[in-house]
């Protein structure tokens, strides 16, 4: 059975691309409303519609001067207009055209008469459906007329378009707030996992002193003490990833006045750092005010790196700081092993190793870096690297001073 109308050869991609908008059978609109009124009155018609078209009828998203919803799509005068190559199709009597002259919609109620529809054509070629005045006696439009409704046609699609945007914003915005959620209950299971034997290696040393003292090895003893300090600290490290979990703008807010030798210090005592190695601190102590949590694991993953991935009988690793304008400036250098230069520019990016097997024989897992760069940028500040094979690599960075938040209820620009 032949159709009625001529069926683009490209109609599944095209009905693909209708689908992608998810506007069919929503509810009304007050911005498709409107322009559909203009339509009405800028060309003088009693009924005006925005049609879509589907692979079995003709949709209205907006329909002035009638009540009906939609119509089967061989009675559709809109599958016509979607095929034409005109930018607008103009039926001055429908009675008179063989096209339609037969049409329910012609010979019974509404009783179309005159139509002219401009397609509704989106950036990609397809034709989603159309903008139409009716009326239902034989009518000529203006060129004014026709100049207007081919306007009105493109702000109809630029709506359709950006509904389309908002649309994918929030199911983007819903994805995100669910990872962030799941995120964020993830570090607290896992900080509060760590903890619990943190606390257990803690008191168990803390007994094992007691009994050492009383047998004299001062030397045992001296190592226990390490032990309990490291601990210490690491519960310390824990209650505060645990506090930035449950706040994250904590990152911003704590900001403290911290002295930067001390800082790195309790950094390099989490770290297992051979005999082999030398970490040079700053000749000078330097007194900044900063966010100690977002500071420390910045640290700790350069520093964790430099160790790791030194190769040398001797390495060395040495950490310069300096004060320039609003900005803390850090050099941390190394006599490593190095990253080829074609290498350096993804070193930040999530998940991207070089599977360079470190110096205990093991692969990075790509998060580290990926981690400083975030916490550095948070910090309204900047980080790159320098390096050559076999000499080592520098990292630079930088961490804005006395971070400004903005005043409550305002928006961060």
């Amino acid at each position: 059975m032949n159709s009625p109308f001529p069926i683009p050869v490209n109609e599944k991609e095209r009905l693909e691309a209708l689908e992608s908008y998810h506007i069919l059978d929503t509810l009304p609109e007050v911005d498709f409303e409107e322009l559909t009124l203009l339509a009405s009155q800028i060309c003088q018609t009693p009924v005006a519609l925005i049609s879509l078209l589907d692979d079995k009828r003709q949709w209205f998203k907006s329909i002035i001067g009638a009540d009906v919803r939609e119509t089967p799509k061989e009675h559709a005068f809109c599958a016509h207009t979607i095929v034409a190559t005109e930018d607008i199709m103009i039926v001055s009597d429908a009675r008179e055209d063989a096209r339609f002259a037969a049409n329910p919609l012609v010979t019974g109620n509404p009783n179309i008469v005159f139509y002219a529809g401009v397609p509704l054509i989106n950036q990609d070629g397809y034709a989603l459906g159309s903008l139409c005045v009716l009326d239902t006696e034989p009518k000529q439009l203006t060129t004014e007329q026709v100049k207007s409704l081919k306007i009105l046609a493109r702000q109809v699609l630029t709506q359709i378009e950006l509904r389309k945007k908002v649309t994918e914003l929030e199911a983007s915005n819903t994805k995100l707030l669910e990872t962030n959620t799941f995120i964020q209950k993830f570090a607290i299971t896992a900080a509060h996992d760590i903890k619990n034997p943190l606390s257990s290696i803690l008191l168990t040393s803390q007994a094992l002193q007691m009994r050492l003292t009383n047998t004299g090895d001062q030397k045992s003893r001296s190592l226990v003490g390490l032990t309990i300090s490291a601990s210490k600290r690491l519960l310390t490290l824990v209650d505060e990833m645990l506090n930035y979990s449950n706040e994250p703008a904590l990152l911003l807010s704590d900001q403290r006045c911290l002295q930067l030798n001390k800082l790195l210090k309790s950094v390099v005592e989490l770290i297992d750092v051979p005999h082999s190695v030398k970490v040079n601190f700053p000749k000078v102590e330097h007194t900044l005010t900063c966010s100690s949590v977002a500071l420390e694991q910045i640290f700790l993953n350069l520093l964790t790196n430099a160790v790791r991935y030194n190769d040398k009988q001797e390495g060395m690793v040495n950490i310069q700081f300096r004060e320039e304008g609003s900005y803390y400036k850090f050099k941390i250098s190394d006599n490593g092993m190095g990253i080829a230069e074609k290498d350096l520019h993804k070193i930040f990016e999530k998940a991207v190793t070089l599977n360079a097997l470190d110096r205990f024989n093991k692969k990075g897992n790509g998060i580290g870096l990926h981690t400083v760069k975030l916490l550095v940028e948070k910090l309204q500040g900047s980080i790159h690297a320098e390096s050559n094979i076999g000499e080592g690599t520098v990292f630079i960075f930088s961490v804005k001073k006395n971070i400004q938040l903005p005043a409550e209820g305002a928006t961060a620009a």
